[in-house]
């Protein structure tokens, strides 16, 4: 295998990988509070860019990389003198630096990730020790163009604990002028040593509008009268969207919500051709998407019960009058939460011990209709 099939870890199926991508929609309150920290002079070096997967955290991170390579620094007290203060992250996409960036061949930039396991031909489920051992090397030499040094960590949720400590250890002694931008989808599982020595900047969920704008930027076909669905279901995550939009998502959810609105008296048959849709090792990704589309519909269903109305946007034709119908009272939601839970749990056990895909889907969706 040579290494442009190695697929890369940090990179959404069908979508640009982060580097590749100019512009990020959405987090201006993110960005515009990095520009703060560097027009002050005083630049932490340690940034943990947090929120859950697909918000545009690598995007980000790439973003500020290409910055930080190309732009002077700013004095301890602010001040520049010429030129003004920078007001945006954007660099061009014809500067050195950038297209340094874009071919990976910009010294000043250190990308830390999980690596390619030879042996078993997959990629390494962990990130590390070996991997953070690299940046020592990386160190030692001779630093780029100004002095200035950036390391990528995508992501910190993949550390195992030595590559964590190894970690550490370089936030409590960092080197000069280096800054370490860390992709956390979950920095609640840190260790608090690492958080505490961090920024945060924590990224937001998309809107339609932003949605619509970012999948197109992925070069995503989008009917503007799916945005508001997509946001909702893949809670304003561009990442989940695009997974979505690549395995037929919108259907699937309105196929999982149609059957559902047959209960009481279920349609075995529909029933039994969803659970066979997803039989298979070529239908992996659907039952995984099936998977998650069942756990957002109990999800909906309890704040449907809990709230008094259906969530909007509505995902799905009908959906608000079926969820309505099932879950009237915050009683019910409370219980579609417990079965929520019950339910996740069957299927991580049951794909734990390879109970066939067909027979799992129906036996969630029988058990989401026993409820009615």
């Amino acid at each position: 295998m040579t290494d442009t099939d190695i697929p890369q870890p940090d990179q959404v199926d069908g979508a640009p990988h982060p580097r590749e991508t100019t512009r990020l929609f959405g987090q201006d309150t993110a960005e515009t509070s990095f520009l703060a920290a560097y027009n002050s002079g005083r630049l932490h070096h340690g940034w943990l860019l947090s929120g859950p997967k697909g918000l545009g955290k690598a995007t980000l991170a790439w973003r500020i990389a290409r910055f930080l390579l190309a732009t002077p620094a700013p004095d301890a007290d602010g001040l520049f003198g010429a030129p003004p203060p920078p007001e945006t992250l954007d660099i061009a996409t014809d500067h050195p630096v950038a297209r340094r960036v874009l071919a990976l061949s910009e010294p000043g930039l250190f990308l830390l990730r999980r690596s390619w396991d030879d042996k078993a031909k997959r990629l390494k489920t962990q990130l590390t020790v070996d991997e953070v051992r690299r940046l020592k090397g990386y160190f030692s030499l001779s630093s780029a163009e100004g002095g200035r040094r950036v390391v990528i960590v995508d992501a910190m949720d993949e550390l195992n604990t030595s590559a964590a400590n190894a970690i550490l250890k370089l936030l409590e002694e960092p080197p000069a002028r280096t800054t370490l931008l860390m992709v956390a989808h979950q920095p609640s599982r840190l260790l608090p040593t690492i958080r505490s020595r961090c920024r945060e900047l924590r990224l937001a969920p998309l809107g339609p509008d932003d949605m619509a704008r970012a999948l197109g930027q992925a070069g995503a076909e989008v009917n503007p009268a799916d945005a508001h669905a997509l946001a909702a279901l893949s809670s304003g995550s561009v990442g989940a969207a695009m997974r979505l939009l690549n395995h037929d998502g919108l259907r699937l959810y309105a196929d999982i919500v149609s059957l559902l609105g047959t209960a009481p008296r279920l349609d075995r048959a529909r029933a039994i051709a969803l659970g066979e849709s997803t039989a298979g090792k070529a239908n992996e990704a659907r039952l995984d998407l099936a998977l998650t589309l069942i756990d957002t519909l109990m999800a909906r269903l309890a704040r449907t019960g809990v709230t008094g109305h259906a969530p909007a946007p509505e995902a799905a034709p009908n959906e608000s009058a079926i969820l309505s119908r099932l879950a009237p009272t915050p009683q019910s939601g409370r219980h579609w939460a417990e079965l929520a839970q019950q339910a996740g749990d069957r299927a991580r056990h049951a794909r734990a011990v390879n109970v066939d895909p067909a027979a799992l889907v129906l036996d969630l969706i029988l058990q989401i209709s026993r409820t009615d």
